[in-house]
């Protein structure tokens, strides 16, 4: 909880919402190795997605890159992620590509149960993942903090 709680507090101002596109990048970088060229989008005129990029499958001589979309939600941790967000990422994706949905909260359940019901290939990463992929990738709370904080100094070009 303290892990999730910090990173909300810190993003949660709608000024600091691009900023945790960047943390929520970061994030998918963690949990997915093989995603690559991941790429932030404005945070205007984005095309309602926070970030896009490719991901590998199979070795690198001969696999082959999936594009994928990313969304991010910072949220409270008793605000789950509901239908029209979830629905605005799967709109958004395109021909075989794929979502990813980074948020510090949970998916409600009705959306939830409507992107597993009609196969939507989105991945989700929500409050207990990434708690649970910074712990176990990073260190305590105190390397998160840092990590959080040299996220944002290697990305100080960023501007809302």
């Amino acid at each position: 909880m303290k892990v999730i709680s910090y990173i909300h507090e810190r993003y949660k101002d709608k000024n600091n919402a691009y900023k945790f596109e960047v943390i929520a990048a970061e994030i998918v970088s963690l949990a997915m190795p093989d995603a690559r060229n991941i790429t932030v989008t404005r945070p205007w005129r984005d095309g309602g997605r926070d970030a896009v990029g490719k991901y590998l499958i199979g070795s690198e001589n001969s696999g082959i890159e999936v594009d994928f979309a990313m969304e991010a939600k910072c949220y409270a941790i008793n605000h789950g992620v509901g239908v029209k967000e979830v629905s605005r990422l799967i709109s958004r994706l395109l021909h075989r590509q794929f979502g990813i949905l980074v948020t510090t909260s949970y998916v409600a359940q009705q959306a939830y149960k409507e992107l597993i019901q009609d196969g939507h290939p989105v991945v989700v990463l929500c409050a207990v993942d990434i708690a649970r992929l910074l712990i176990s990738k990073i260190g305590q709370f105190a390397q998160v903090k840092q990590w959080v904080e040299g996220c944002e100094l290697l990305n100080s070009n960023i501007t809302t």
